[in-house]
């Protein structure tokens, strides 16, 4: 199929893999706003590009706030890990469809690797254009096999957002520990939600429509510790925007994450966390 000279790709994923295009979307609809906060521009291109009813998906813009809102933080502090250490592996664990490699700009010097199932890799390397420094990895993140591809002799970057509710608890550990054990040194930022969050998952509008399970809850960050992790930072979803976020955000916006901040319990039922090893 064809619209205005370019090839649209048709998508059929399922589950957790569905829940890529629901990221996507909101990244593009924060590109038509008034006032983006990421600015995606691929992510607005690849939705053009690819043959899908993304109002199945049930991301309004109001929505799209919570996928940028998760996403800038974990941008800000790969760009400030890239720029301490150019030269660094980066590891972007169940990747998706996600344009952080265009966003980001990562130096010549790092050599960066995505990760993710092969039929989500190959859409990737229909819509997106590989650089030098970038190499696709078409494999579950918990078939472990995939580390013998990356070498093990620099610093790395470990970046899993959206990846660690999808997971069971003892392969995620597992997963962290190799990790942890494979490199050097290095730092590991991922988003983790509560028990809470797991319980609740029948609410949470885009992993329900696509049929999709979350397993792991992590209440205290520092339960990873034991996997050979020493938290640096983490943020509660109250703490997500920093001051020029929020002055990009529209009344309503405001009003929900000042009520996140009155009412703790809700605020940590989701963690943007940096670890180093």
């Amino acid at each position: 199929m064809k619209l205005l000279g370019v090839v649209m790709e048709k998508v059929h994923f399922t589950e957790e893999k569905a829940t890529n295009l629901a990221t996507l979307y909101g990244r593009a609809l924060d590109y038509r706003s008034a006032h983006p906060i990421l600015g995606d521009k691929a992510a607005d291109d690849a939705v053009r590009r690819i043959d899908y009813d993304f109002s199945r998906i049930g991301i309004s813009p109001d929505r799209a706030v919570s996928v940028v809102l998760r996403a800038k933080p974990i941008d800000d502090w790969t760009a400030e890990y890239l720029r301490a250490h150019p030269d660094a592996i980066v590891l972007h664990l169940g990747c998706g469809l996600d344009t952080r490699f265009q966003r980001l700009a990562p130096p010549e010097s790092a050599h960066w690797y995505d990760v993710d199932y092969p039929e989500v890799i190959e859409l990737r390397e229909k819509l997106y254009d590989k650089a030098p420094n970038q190499t696709h990895i078409g494999t579950s993140v918990t078939d472990f096999a995939w580390l013998d591809q990356v070498p093990s002799d620099r610093t790395a970057l470990i970046v899993a957002e959206g990846l660690t509710m999808y997971l069971k608890p003892e392969t995620g550990t597992e997963l962290f520990r190799r990790l942890a054990a494979k490199f050097p040194s290095g730092e590991l930022i991922c988003d983790l939600f509560s028990r809470m969050a797991i319980k609740s998952q029948k609410i949470n509008t885009p992993v329900r429509r696509a049929g999709a399970t979350l397993y792991w809850g992590v209440d205290d960050p520092r339960d990873l510790e034991p996997c050979g992790l020493t938290l640096e930072s983490s943020l509660d979803a109250a703490h997500w925007a920093t001051p020029d976020v929020l002055a990009k955000m529209g009344p309503i916006t405001r009003f929900q994450l000042r009520l996140l901040k009155v009412f703790p319990p809700l605020a940590r039922t989701a963690h943007i966390v940096r670890y180093r090893f």
